[in-house]
């Protein structure tokens, strides 16, 4: 019997990024769902919830830590660990007050993102 796969939410308006981490994570054994559109999180429970969200800061025309304030204000989502990250360092603190749980600049370590995405689930 095959164990449930966690599955993991990565949201950036950079179609590169998103399909190098869907790539690592799958390669981890991850079930990886990605989107380009922050507006996919805000539709959240209507449904499939993720185990994990990987969440960029800056994404076109949202900001990252307006949508994690949302999701940690809704029942169905407020548990979902969000890690958020960006090319902006600065971001980290903002980041965390919003209610993210962890924070990291990019260009990141891989080995980095794969201990903190295990971390979380």
């Amino acid at each position: 019997m095959q164990s449930k796969r966690n599955k993991i939410l990565v949201v950036d308006d950079e179609p590169d990024i998103l399909e190098f981490l869907q790539v690592i994570l799958e390669e981890e054994g991850y079930l990886v769902l990605t989107s380009q559109r922050a507006e996919y999180l805000e539709q959240l429970h209507n449904g499939g919830l993720p185990d994990l969200i990987l969440l960029d800061v800056l994404l076109s025309g949202k900001d990252g830590r307006e949508i994690v304030k949302y999701l940690k204000q809704q029942e169905e989502t407020k548990r979902i660990p969000v890690i958020m990250f960006s090319a902006h360092p600065s971001a980290e603190q903002s980041a965390l007050e919003a209610g993210a749980e962890d924070f990291m600049a990019k260009p990141f370590e891989i080995d980095d993102l794969l201990t903190r995405v295990a971390q979380y689930l």
